[in-house]
């Protein structure tokens, strides 16, 4: 496996330590060889870490930086992680506005690679960034155009992160125990893959996961959940988009 497949394996497994030492060996090696392609990936791997260590001003230093050596490259595909990276601190640091343009950005830059999957991803941060906008109905038909393409293109992987743009939508709907039981279904698609979940959607769970508790109380929150959890996540998503109605409902 190269580089970037087991840093980014790794990660998804939340192996933290293995991904440190695996960019900063990466870094030292390819700033060495002057290896500007796989500087820009070594760093983008170490800005995601300092997100998930909760340093966001770090995470946008390095991630800036990798911008400035994709940039340099002349290679525009290089570019697209370290402005994922950028959207996604700006949106946690709270500058929503600003996340929304640089979401749509990136999402323009990938539409010009044919990187499908990855607009797919981008509209459901970008979905998330409306809804805290207080744009509802516009977050509701982000997320629903996202899950459609997950579906369409059988993006498995993404499958859990579609229960947690529903969940957020449940929430905003004030609708608590549907909530809770999607809250089960993202556990459920998280486990199934072997994962955990980005930081972004992480920060975004536990907003969800502490409303709901609140409002329904620990016992209700555990019941909907193992509900929620005894679905087929990929089976619930793809009925959900047929009937083009919200999963859970």
């Amino acid at each position: 496996m190269t580089f970037s497949e087991t840093a980014r394996a790794a990660f998804r497994r939340g192996d933290d330590d293995a991904v440190a030492r695996l960019a900063h060996d990466e870094t030292e090696r390819a700033r060495a060889a002057d290896d500007l392609p796989a500087l820009v990936e070594a760093l983008y791997m170490l800005s995601r870490l300092a997100i998930r260590g909760g340093d966001l001003t770090e995470a946008a230093r390095i991630a800036s930086e990798a911008l400035d050596v994709a940039v340099r490259t002349g290679d525009r595909r290089l570019e697209e992680r370290p402005r994922h990276v950028l959207a996604g601190v700006t949106r946690m640091a709270g500058d929503l506005r600003r996340a929304r343009v640089l979401y749509q950005e990136s999402i323009d830059l990938n539409d010009a690679l044919g990187n499908d999957d990855t607009v797919t991803s981008e509209l459901h941060n970008l979905a998330f960034t409306e809804l805290r906008l207080g744009e509802t109905a516009v977050a509701r038909e982000r997320f629903a155009t996202s899950r459609a393409r997950i579906v369409g293109a059988g993006y498995r992987d993404f499958v859990p992160y579609a229960y947690v743009g529903a969940a957020a939508v449940a929430v905003a709907d004030d609708d608590l125990v549907r909530a809770a039981r999607l809250l089960g279904l993202a556990q459920r698609a998280f486990a199934d893959l072997g994962q955990v979940p980005d930081p972004d959607d992480a920060e975004e769970l536990a907003a969800i996961e502490t409303a709901v508790r609140d409002a329904l109380g620990d016992q209700r929150l555990a019941d909907e959940r193992a509900t929620g959890a005894a679905l087929d996540p990929w089976a619930t998503l793809a009925l959900a988009v047929e009937n083009g109605t919200e999963p859970g409902a």
